[in-house]
């Protein structure tokens, strides 16, 4: 009895990662903390991506954050948690100097944007804030 659980348990352990893989690309993010000093204050922008920033521009006057990247992937996926005391209000996106429009959910704190876009090598993101 003791060898069939013993040979069940290792089975287990031998069989189900297998089958409950997930692709590296798919599982990992290149997380990025951008230190944006403005006004006499700091503020953090928390980026995780699939793809590599390179560099980025904060324009306190226009209001707007451009970031830089190199993707290896065609498929791209990132995550911006931005401070709302840093910017707020009614945000435009570009990617590549082409408006696009990416999920976000906003609390008195923070902006939590997600994009979803396509275009593997050098791209760039322009995230800007409008008056109405």
């Amino acid at each position: 009895m003791k060898s069939v659980i013993l040979l069940l348990l290792v089975l287990c352990f031998v069989f189900s990662p297998v089958y409950g893989q997930v692709p590296l690309s798919d599982a990992t993010g290149l997380i990025n903390r951008l230190d944006i000093q403005t006004s006499g204050h700091v503020f953090e922008i928390k980026l995780v991506s699939n793809f590599d920033l390179t560099d980025y521009i904060f324009e306190k006057y226009d209001k707007q954050l451009t970031l830089y990247f190199e993707s290896g992937l065609e498929n791209n996926l990132a995550e911006i948690i931005i401070p709302s005391n840093l910017l707020s209000g009614n945000f435009t996106f570009t990617l590549n100097d082409q408006k696009f429009s990416p999920k976000i959910q906003s609390n008195e704190k923070i902006h939590f944007i997600t994009m979803n876009f396509t275009g593997s090598g050098t791209n760039v993101i322009t995230i800007s804030i409008y008056l109405v």
